[in-house]
């Protein structure tokens, strides 16, 4: 059984986890807007359902910010199976600089940058061998069998699936904050 703590839904699927609470950080300058509307609009490019968890800043007296978001934003692969590719983005000391970016004065942020990842995925999401009948351990035992042998090609590219998302989605991030070069 899988519980989603921030919506307390509670569901019979079976939660493989690929990557769990993967770090990455940075320090220096940034767009917050701009690296939101990155991420946003990878998820949307990839296919998947925007659910935003949190999105809350903190402003300080003398104006420095702290900022959290939260995406979990999953995609439908098949009637049975989707993957999510979780993302915390922890800005903590944000402040506002002005910058010249090809002789033009640019508004932009200094500070730090925390990105968290989760990614799993889900088998039997809709609840097809649990929920219609009933919350019995053979069939959950079943599930398991057709998972690890029968379907096991499938499942293996589901998650090869949502591993390549997110390593482009890392990958994008990285660039976008001239990373890679580290």
């Amino acid at each position: 059984m899988v519980d989603d703590k921030p919506t307390g839904e509670t569901t019979n699927a079976y939660r493989t986890y690929l990557v769990d609470k993967h770090r990455m950080n940075y320090e220096g300058l940034f767009v917050v807007q701009d690296l939101y509307k990155l991420i946003d609009e990878y998820y949307e490019e990839k296919g998947y359902d925007k659910r935003e968890f949190k999105n809350a800043e903190i402003v300080r007296d003398d104006g420095v910010r702290f900022i959290e978001i939260i995406f979990e934003p999953w995609k439908k692969i098949t009637d049975y199976a989707k993957s999510v590719v979780k993302l915390r983005m922890l800005m903590e000391n944000v402040k506002d600089v002005e910058i010249e970016k090809d002789g033009v004065k640019v508004n932009a942020h200094h500070g730090q940058l925390s990105f968290v990842f989760d990614v799993y995925v889900d088998t039997d999401y809709e609840e097809r061998w649990g929920g219609k009948w009933g919350n019995k351990a053979i069939y959950a035992f079943i599930r398991l069998l057709f998972d690890k042998y029968f379907f096991k090609r499938y499942t293996q590219q589901y998650f090869a699936e949502a591993l390549d998302d997110y390593k482009l989605l890392q990958y994008q991030i990285k660039s976008y904050l001239n990373m890679n070069k580290q």
